[in-house]
């Protein structure tokens, strides 16, 4: 029994060990850092919103009579010149009126001629004393009356004329027929308010965009600011523009304040058209041929068997890290107090993990710029990520997968 005991337990060790060997050895090594580079480059911090591109001038063509439209001269996208005809409304009650007012101050001025006649008369009479006083005023009376009359009706007559020329609808300035709502043989009423007939754009070789910036951002937008913008229709190509005005008014959508800004683009290919959703950049900062590190690297976290090799290594240097970071931070912020900070980690030539704090500028979301890294150079690799081997779908912790070592989002978190 003693000798089955004896022979036994040495190969439970030898199984044991080769357990831990074979399935927590390549455990450990299923877990590889992913690695970003420094760079040089350009980066841009922006903001994003969308708005609706117009045409810059246009004008709704209404009309102030009422009838039916009986002749069309123009439709969509017709290029039409200023006093150019576009539509005639019927003219025959117009007509009808016209003639009424002719017929009423024909009457009135054969009134006002028997009047200021009779008066005359009155007159030679009142200075014989043949007439009283009284009968003298009421003749006169009479004669101003008629005048007034007379006026009226030309008035009226005027009037008449008018509303007979509003039924030719011409076109207020030169442009493009943007739109047209009406057909031939539609009745429109004018008895409230113009109804809108045509709009017209005048020139869209220049288009605006209505932008929507909320209150948080709005103290970074100024005039004469460049933006850049894209559309749907084309996805691929970019267009430039610059702020012309920022209205005061605000708007409340989903519980968010929010201010127009209108920003003017050249339009000289007429790719763009009035109505198309653009997605405005403006640009706040603009930094030229500086050192740029991914986002993705500002955001790793070390494993704690990672963090426990760096401690140990910087103990043996007599360097605490605690005291390292203390140092760095209060230098840097001696020269540049508004600064944001960050960290990155590498492995030097001695394949340890080391950690450099940065003073951090702008970020496109993607790329941030270093301001100052006394270890960080161009074309050095920083760590951004862990990945596990043994499943590559699942990140550990919050580091970033291999793949996309510069993906970051605005937002990032900074910080020693």
């Amino acid at each position: 029994m003693k000798k089955k005991i004896i022979i036994t337990l040495p190969v439970i060790l030898i199984t044991l060990f080769a357990i831990y060997y074979f399935f927590l050895s390549s455990t450990k090594k299923a877990s590889e850092l992913t690695f970003v580079q420094i760079t040089r480059g350009n980066v841009s911090q922006t903001i994003l919103s969308t708005g609706t591109l117009q045409a810059v001038s246009f004008v709704d063509v209404g009309t102030q009579v009422s009838g039916r439209i009986i002749k069309l001269f123009v439709d969509f996208n017709d290029d039409v010149k200023k006093g150019q005809l576009l539509a005639i409304v019927d003219t025959t009650n117009l007509v009808t009126q016209v003639r009424d007012a002719k017929s009423s101050l024909e009457k009135a001025k054969a009134d006002y001629h028997q009047a200021a006649v009779a008066h005359e008369k009155n007159k030679k009479l009142y200075e014989l004393n043949y007439i009283s006083e009284l009968d003298f005023l009421t003749s006169q009376t009479n004669v101003e009356s008629a005048l007034a009359g007379m006026k009226t009706s030309e008035s009226a007559l005027e009037r008449a004329k008018t509303n007979l020329g509003y039924a030719f609808i011409y076109a207020p300035i030169s442009g493009k027929i943007q739109n047209r709502a009406i057909e031939a043989g539609q009745t429109v009423a004018a008895s409230l308010s113009a109804p809108t007939l045509f709009t017209i754009a005048e020139d869209l070789s220049r288009m605006k965009i209505l932008v929507n910036v909320d209150e948080s951002d709005i103290g970074q937008v100024a005039l004469g600011q460049k933006i850049d913008f894209t559309v749907q229709a084309f996805p691929e190509k970019k267009f430039w523009g610059s702020v012309v005005q920022i209205r005061i008014n605000s708007t409340v959508v989903s519980n968010v304040v929010n201010y127009t800004v209108v920003v003017n683009a050249n339009n000289d290919n007429n790719l763009l058209l009035p109505g198309m959703t653009a997605t405005v950049n403006f640009y706040i900062q603009e930094r030229d041929s500086v050192i740029l590190v991914p986002n993705s690297a500002l955001r790793f976290q070390p494993t704690d068997d990672l963090l426990a090799e760096y401690k140990a290594d910087s103990v043996k240097q007599n360097k605490p890290d605690s005291l390292k970071r203390q140092q760095w931070a209060a230098a840097g912020k001696q020269k540049s107090p508004k600064s944001q900070y960050g960290r990155l980690w590498y492995i030097d030539e001695n394949k340890k993990l080391k950690k450099c704090g940065v003073v951090l500028g702008i970020t496109d979301g993607k790329m941030t710029e270093i301001v100052k890294g006394n270890d960080i150079k161009e074309g050095m690799k920083v760590i951004s990520g862990i990945v596990d081997n043994s499943s590559p779908a699942v990140p550990v912790k919050n580091n970033t997968l291999t793949g996309s070592p510069a993906g970051g989002q605005p937002g990032m978190r900074r910080g020693m």
